[in-house]
């Protein structure tokens, strides 16, 4: 992987570039410093703002197996303030984890429940990350709650969501709509994105041994679109954000994050 010889405007196609060079050669790390560099010195664009791409560095510093150094870029982006395509604050959450900083880890997820969800990426990742870590219960608060944006509905705090075995009430689509495959009700986000929580919140649902209900049955309706696994009308995922910090091989460089930066879940 070559190094940044200049520094210009921050651009998505550079970024995807160089995270599709690091998955074909597995040189994470350059990956990590070279969009780091990019994030510290290049001009931030409506396209790709400068806290996104220190997001996207952080999940190159994931799979790198390098926590403390993905901590480090996810701070960065929160202190940045600016949009990104998820919460920071969940990935935080997984290099947290990962240092084996349990408690400020839990503390951030708390809060970040105790707030109304705003878009279905971040519960998709949250959902993914609990569910790693064996609490099914609030991965299916999450996934429910990504689903129901998805929708075009407004989900109150994870933290205070219902029975996770309640039958959810799935919006009917408009009358006279006889368009083939077409989901009931409006789906407000993005349809790939409904359909990656509908199969993770399926996977969960199916671990705890609770029945199919309407939201599983959604699934059908995407068992005939491209990119489904045959035979089961499953989305296939891939290598994304929420995945990145999954592998089992775990790297701590404490001296990548200096130690007054102690408030994780502010």
């Amino acid at each position: 992987m070559g190094t940044v010889s200049h520094v210009g405007v921050l651009s998505r196609e550079a970024f995807d570039a160089i995270e599709f060079d690091a998955a074909r050669t597995g040189d994470h790390r350059a990956a990590a410093q070279e969009m780091t560099q990019l994030a510290d010195s290049g001009t931030q664009t409506a396209a790709m703002p400068r806290a996104d791409a220190y997001m996207r560095a952080g999940e190159q510093w994931l799979l790198a197996d390098d926590p403390a150094a993905a901590a480090n870029g996810f701070l960065r982006a929160i202190e940045d303030g600016g949009p990104s395509f998820a919460d920071p604050r969940v990935p935080l959450a997984r290099a947290l984890f990962m240092m084996d900083e349990t408690a400020e880890a839990e503390a951030l997820v708390s809060r970040l429940a105790a707030e109304p969800p705003r878009d279905p990426r971040t519960c998709d990742m949250a959902a993914e990350l609990l569910e790693e870590r064996s609490d099914l219960i609030g991965a299916l608060a999450w996934a429910n709650a990504g689903v129901e944006l998805c929708l075009g509905r407004s989900p109150g705090p994870v933290a205070s969501a219902g029975d996770v075995d309640s039958e959810p009430v799935v919006p009917q689509a408009a009358a006279g709509d006889d368009q083939a495959g077409a989901l009931p009700g409006p789906v407000t986000g993005d349809r790939a994105e409904l359909r990656l929580l509908l199969s993770l919140r399926f996977r969960i649902r199916n671990d705890l041994g609770l029945p199919e209900d309407a939201y599983d049955r959604l699934l059908d309706e995407f068992g005939s679109e491209p990119g489904t696994v045959s035979g089961t009308g499953l989305p296939g995922r891939t290598v994304s954000a929420s995945a990145a910090g999954s592998r089992s091989t775990r790297t701590v460089s404490p001296s990548a994050i200096s130690p007054d930066r102690s408030a994780w879940a502010s």
